[in-house]
């Protein structure tokens, strides 16, 4: 059973690291839409907030946050063979912080190779389609800013997860739609 578990968690953290490499080499190739400032205040990952451009300057935050996380968690596991004292709840325990790595970059981009968003990266051949929901009184995020307020969610459909962003104008909705339907 440890050597299934090992093997596993092995696994998953060359999984992780694989997708850090992945949007860190795709941060700063061919991007397509965000590529002026003004275009950053149309679109968001959080209502709250406006993404940051796909540079490793402007996402330095989320990549040393990213990197310290996997960085912790090898340490973790690796201090945790030395001492040859693991259980499976000391697993748990270190998926724990990747459960919502996905939240460290401050990223929604579309580039020519896929979608970035957040730490993932999804080529267009995995996306399957897209939706634009009106972002009215009864949607979720409705209240959070009033930028937000009357806008619309982009919905990407893949296979596996979806993926969301918001997008503030219809020029931009207009855009986007262009450049999905060109690869969808």
């Amino acid at each position: 059973m440890k050597i299934f578990l090992d093997t596993l968690f092995f696994i998953v953290i060359g999984y992780y690291s694989y997708k850090f490499i992945l949007i860190l080499i795709k941060m700063n190739q061919n991007v397509i839409v965000p590529m002026k400032i003004e275009e950053l205040a149309l679109l968001r990952r959080h209502p709250q907030k406006t993404v940051d451009l796909p540079l490793y300057s402007k996402q330095k935050l989320g990549i040393v946050m990213y990197g310290a996380m996997l960085l912790f968690v090898i340490v973790m596991f690796i201090v945790g063979i030395i001492i040859n004292n693991l259980d499976w709840q000391f697993y748990l325990l270190l998926f724990l912080p990747l459960t919502y790595s996905h939240d460290l970059f401050n990223l929604f981009a579309f580039s020519k190779d896929g979608v970035l968003s957040g730490s993932r990266f999804v080529p267009w051949k995995r996306v399957k389609s897209f939706q634009f929901i009106p972002i009215d009184v009864k949607h979720k995020l409705y209240g959070y800013s009033t930028e937000v307020n009357n806008s619309y969610e982009l919905i990407i459909k893949t296979k596996g997860f979806s993926v969301r962003g918001i997008v503030t104008t219809n020029e931009m909705k207009e855009k986007l739609t262009n450049i999905l339907n060109e690869h969808v």
